[in-house]
């Protein structure tokens, strides 16, 4: 009779290793990867088949921190290292875990082939709208007139709109969460990672030394309701602090109902997460939060759409070459024009 092995049963500390986090005390960092090391036991995937590729900048310490296999690689480049590790060892759960200044400067140009070759991995853009780890210049994603170190009279840069971005490059999965919403940020996790298909997952993360408070008109409770809507599949985009308000279609045009004075949330606009039109419209509400009139900022999974990964498609081209051809590895390393030396 033969025995049955069971695999052990995973906890967050079982992802958690015995080096010193080196993050500035109050970082976002420090949820995001407490969240990270919650959802992990649950995803059913042993800790050697996860593996953690991380660029240059404060998030990319990510892969010291969790007991998987990772890479602190180069700067722009860990979505180069990961498309070849997918593509190599597609079996492989494989996370990215980048910042707004790795991923959208030095790494733009890897970072959209990545989106459109559609590999089967994850992204975590850690987007605090500053360069943290070189001590406060500007990034990709500041807002226009930032005063920083490497702009004191303000920066005249404007800046990307990461999921825009993402949908421009046709990434099949785009969505928002924030690092004071634990529960948000684990469920959008859970969806990036059933994704088959390249998830881009923007991650709101407040750098307290060098760009504190950056989101806060959307993660504290006092401002929260008023200013931020959270995406729901087959829901309507229902906002404020009693539920009270809504956003409808105008044609083209997203605006804003009030409950109180004859609307309801029947005349709201209903999310679907397959519409690439709406999702477009969706990216798009991105006002600056103090501008008079200006929308709440979406949260959630503006787009999901299913279609071939790049790693599958290049495993049917290499299983057609070879029934066409059996592989001769001396013969091809010979080529065509060989001589002996006697």
């Amino acid at each position: 009779m033969s025995e049955t092995t069971t695999a052990p049963v995973l906890t967050a500390k079982d992802f958690a290793t015995d080096q010193e986090v080196r993050w500035c005390p109050g970082c976002g960092d420090y949820s995001i990867l407490a969240q990270v090391q919650k959802v992990m036991p649950t995803l059913g995937i042993p800790r050697e088949n996860i593996a953690i590729i991380s660029g240059i900048g404060c998030s990319s310490r990510f892969p010291y921190y969790m007991n998987t296999y990772g890479m602190h690689s180069i700067h722009g480049r860990a979505t180069a290292i990961a498309s070849g590790l997918k593509a190599a060892r597609p079996e492989l759960s494989v996370w990215i875990v980048t910042g707004d200044g790795d991923s959208m400067s030095i790494g733009g140009n890897h970072l959209i082939h990545l989106l459109r070759r559609n590999f089967d991995l994850n992204i975590l853009l850690f987007n605090n709208q500053i360069y943290g780890l070189t001590k406060g210049q500007y990034s990709p994603t500041s807002e226009e007139n930032k005063i920083t170190k490497s702009t004191p009279m303000g920066s005249i840069d404007h800046p990307f709109n990461p999921g825009a971005l993402a949908l421009g490059a046709d990434a099949s999965f785009v969505a928002r969460t924030m690092d004071r919403d634990p529960k948000h940020l684990q469920s959008m996790l859970l969806r990036a990672n059933q994704h088959k298909g390249t998830s881009f997952l923007e991650i709101y993360q407040n750098c307290n030394i060098f760009n504190d408070g950056a989101f806060e008109i959307f993660t504290e409770k006092g401002t929260k309701p008023q200013e931020t809507v959270f995406l729901e599949h087959g829901k309507p985009l229902v906002f404020g602090a009693g539920n009270d308000k809504g956003i409808k279609l105008d044609g083209f045009k997203p605006v804003v109902v009030d409950f109180n004075n004859g609307a309801s949330a029947d005349d709201c606009w209903v999310h679907d997460e397959k519409d690439i039109y709406k999702a477009q419209i969706l990216t798009r509400i991105f006002d600056n939060p103090c501008a008079d009139g200006h929308l709440p900022r979406p949260f959630g999974v503006f787009y999901q759409n299913d279609r071939m990964c790049y790693e599958d498609a290049m495993e049917m081209q290499l299983q057609e070459a070879k029934a066409k051809k059996p592989a001769d590895l001396d013969k091809l390393l010979r080529g065509n024009e060989v001589w002996e030396i006697n």
